[in-house]
């Protein structure tokens, strides 16, 4: 961990805001990649999040295993009436994370790789005066070391990874400000005595979230319940006591309770044109309907560290852009389908619980979990999509039966 008075005067190669799942990743694979790599990340922030991860991210990222909390083997979707329906996974799991301990493990990584932390708050950044110039970044050291005075600094590049509310993307990137939230909130609390530690519950309830759902996680000796909405004005923390007292967590400990914004699409734009470049929920990259952003921030830090490298060995800002069409081409089409999921379904609890009701058919589990774990659409079974598709018809026509 540096302290700013301790950074040495030079032009670093690129400079990541934010040292979450996204920035921390890009640090290491630019620090592997030989470049000099400044992270920047505030101290004392943990992102609200229900810690879901597909086992992919183990291989794909490098993980250890250890950092799971727990393996969670079956959803429980609980549907405005009451109604449950269990979504058992067939072959794998869903791994769970605490975000405080994965992204310092994470940002660790980073820094045994070569790139230089410095806890401090990113105040701001602008290009140089002439192309080809470095950008010219202030931030503020942590309170307590003896640099909390401004402090400039140069790079010929910048990461931004500093979540939904991106100030890189706001004084970068244009159009960045009409990015569009959900607030989500939860608490952890220790888990009661007995509690199944691989079952989660997802809640489909207009008194928990008019247009988003609410989730109890288990985190082994801890769980995560909360909620989210883009409704202004509506009580999360309410909802969320809510939500504790129907899933008999009304007495438990708590821990500590965190909240953030969460994005709903992936910007149209995530670069500059000369040297900045997003990653993570700052690009928009939170799958819709599911609010899943791990593993996509990862993925996100990645095609962006990807990116910068090829800036910087070419000089050629176009690099830059290949970031997001690398990513939307693999999963655009994903997110558009989820988006329209959850624009017509959490609209209403009548259609809530004729989504929780199409949740138990066994093709849907099927091809739900297949898509969740290898983060592809599933299109090896033809007859089972045409099965879903004319089931979805009777839901949607109100022929089926609830």
């Amino acid at each position: 961990m540096s302290d700013a008075t301790a950074l040495p005067e030079q032009i670093w190669d690129v400079i990541v805001v934010g040292g979450g799942p996204s920035g921390a990743t890009a640090a290491n694979d630019l620090a592997l990649a030989g470049r000099s790599v400044l992270l920047i990340d505030r101290v004392g922030r943990i992102k609200p999040c229900g810690g879901a991860i597909p086992p992919r991210v183990l291989s794909e990222f490098d993980i250890p295993e250890h950092l799971l909390v727990a393996k969670v083997r079956s959803a429980c979707m609980v549907a405005p009436s009451a109604r449950r329906v269990d979504m058992p996974i067939e072959s794998g799991f869903v791994g769970m994370v605490d975000r405080e301990h994965f992204d310092e493990w994470l940002r660790v990584r980073a820094a045994s790789h070569g790139a230089t932390r410095l806890r401090a708050e990113f105040l701001g950044v602008r290009p140089g005066s002439h192309g080809g110039d470095p950008y010219q970044i202030e931030c503020r050291g942590a309170p307590e070391s003896a640099a909390a005075q401004p402090l400039q600094l140069r790079a010929r590049s910048v990461i931004g990874a500093d979540g939904a509310a991106s100030a890189v993307a706001r004084q970068c990137i244009p159009q960045a400000e009409r990015m569009r939230y959900v607030a989500a909130y939860h608490e952890i609390v220790e888990s009661p005595v007995g509690a199944d530690g691989e079952r989660c519950e997802v809640y489909y309830d207009g008194r928990l979230s008019p247009d988003f759902y609410g989730w109890v996680f288990p985190h082994g000796a801890t769980t995560s319940v909360g909620v989210g909405s883009a409704q202004r004005g509506f009580s999360l923390r309410r909802a969320t006591e809510r939500l504790r007292q129907s899933a008999n967590l009304g007495s438990s400990a708590t821990i500590r309770r965190e909240g953030a914004p969460i994005p709903m699409h992936p910007l149209k734009r995530w670069d500059d044109g000369r040297g900045v470049v997003l990653a993570g929920d700052a690009a928009g990259v939170v799958a819709p309907a599911s609010g899943e952003g791990i593993y996509y921030a990862m993925l996100g830090g990645r095609l962006a560290a990807d990116a910068v490298h090829e800036f910087l060995r070419s000089g050629a800002p176009a690099a830059l852009r290949s970031a997001r069409g690398r990513f939307m081409r693999d999963h655009g089409r994903v997110f558009w389908i989820l988006g329209m999921m959850q624009w017509f379904w959490y609209r209403s609890d009548v259609r809530r619980e004729r989504f929780v009701s199409i949740c138990r058919d066994p093709d849907v589990q099927r091809l739900t979990w297949q898509a969740y774990l290898h983060k592809k659409l599933v299109r090896a079974r033809p007859l089972a999509h045409a099965r879903i598709f004319f089931k979805d018809m009777a839901h949607l026509l109100g022929l089926a039966r609830v």
